[in-house]
């Protein structure tokens, strides 16, 4: 089973590498506001998304297995605690080396989704704006009760003429 969860983490890193590498080609889509390679990339996305699921549930069946055996892991066990408990030093070492691996591979994922929201956001301020350009709406030099700007459209119709 050690050999399972060894496997199992590596793969798990391998994935959010390539969930980051995905990230920063989503960057650039956004940025060139390439719509079709936006949907290509939201595409494997979701897929890399289920594969993770899938491997996060086998780590987790993995490791409630391996610590049935010992009674003194609970669930405030530290990973690098549980790995110790190991037959082999060699595993042991290779287990904490693609738990810092994973570590480093999840942070770097969730930095890039977490600008590519801020950009996304942006992107969807700026068609908001135009959109209120067209339809005539005017900002007031006021903010609403929520701190949002308060928007006034312009009577563009007159329905009782």
């Amino acid at each position: 089973m050690w050999q399972d969860l060894i496997d199992t983490l590596d793969k798990l890193g391998e994935v959010y590498d390539n969930l980051a590498a995905l990230g920063e080609r989503k960057r650039n889509a956004l940025v060139g506001i390439d719509m079709r390679g936006l949907s290509a990339i939201l595409d494997e996305e979701q897929l890399l998304t289920a594969k993770i699921q899938r491997l996060e549930k086998r780590r987790v069946e993995l490791l409630r297995g391996l610590s049935e055996s010992n009674k003194n892991v609970n669930e405030q066990t530290k990973a690098t605690d549980f790995y110790k408990l190991a037959p082999v030093p060699a595993v042991t070492e290779k287990l904490i080396q693609l738990h810092e691996r994973l570590s480093k591979s999840v942070d770097r994922a969730v930095t890039v989704r977490d600008n590519n929201q801020i950009l996304a956001q942006c992107a969807l301020d700026a068609v908001q704006g135009q959109l209120n350009k067209i339809g005539g709406a005017t900002v007031e030099p006021t903010y609403s009760g929520k701190g949002a700007g308060v928007v006034t459209h312009q009577k563009n119709f007159d329905f009782k003429a």
